[in-house]
């Protein structure tokens, strides 16, 4: 909730899916602030922490719709290396940009590598006098030199990464096939490095968080202080074979 966080309360107009599953489209966002007054639209595409999607042919729209009604469309693609077709959906594209200058993409590297410590992150947009405003605003220094370093190796590994991303995608969907056979969760589907789960059972997610980190030490993460959540939801992490089935069992025997 970094983003509404700089914003007075006031000024923010949300958008929360009026659904069980949490997935909308962008037909959705078109319907529901077609008839707001707002200046800007912000995405996060996959949405955190629903892992919620809107491929290309959904962002086109979206862009199309937000150029009419002049509204400044800024999309988080930090999460998008995770999605099936990542490659096909990135709006990290010259042409893309210039073709809609009213479109800013915003990525974090440090979630796609998984180097938070590094602190990168990419701001692309055609608008070329608000990327000369940021450019004057950023303090000089914005960078260090393991984050220098980082981005002049990157290239090396793309091969790697793009094999590393593949595996991903599959050890993802044999997760969520794990964790669907465990009857008292209710397991969304995400394009992104982590699953929402909706807990059936009678124990609230801060509980549930707290069991797995004392008797198992694993952490998890506790919904129930997100906006938008009336019931129990929690975050897990996809990650390896080997961690995941520990989280796996774990719940098993949970529950």
């Amino acid at each position: 909730e970094e983003y509404p966080n700089r914003y007075k309360k006031e000024d923010i107009v949300e958008f929360i899916p009026d659904n069980e599953s949490f997935s909308y489209s962008a037909d959705d966002l078109i319907d529901y602030f077609d008839s707001k007054n707002i200046a800007n639209l912000l995405l996060i595409n996959p949405d955190n922490p629903s892992g919620n999607f809107i491929d290309s042919r959904g962002i086109h729209k979206l862009m199309e719709w937000s150029g009419s009604k002049k509204i400044n469309l800024i999309v988080d693609e930090s999460f998008l290396d995770f999605a099936d077709s990542q490659e096909e959906n990135s709006l990290l594209n010259t042409e893309i940009l210039k073709k809609y200058p009213h479109t800013t993409v915003i990525k974090s590297i440090s979630k796609s590598y998984g180097v938070p410590g590094v602190r990168l992150g990419v701001i692309a947009s055609a608008n070329t006098e608000l990327i000369s405003f940021i450019k004057a605003d950023v303090s000089i220094w914005n960078i260090n030199s393991f984050g220098e370093f980082f981005m002049q190796i990157i290239e090396k590994y793309r091969n790697d990464y793009q094999s590393g991303l593949q595996e991903f995608i599959e050890e993802r969907k044999w997760y969520t096939r794990q964790l669907r056979s465990i009857k008292s969760l209710n397991v969304y589907d995400s394009q992104a490095n982590y699953i929402m789960c909706e807990i059936r059972e009678k124990l609230s997610s801060r509980r549930l968080t707290e069991i797995l980190l004392t008797d198992f030490n694993i952490f998890i993460k506790d919904l129930s202080v997100k906006k938008g959540f009336n019931r129990e939801y929690i975050r897990v992490a996809v990650r390896n074979r080997e961690d995941n089935q520990k989280l796996i069992s774990a719940l098993k025997e949970l529950f």
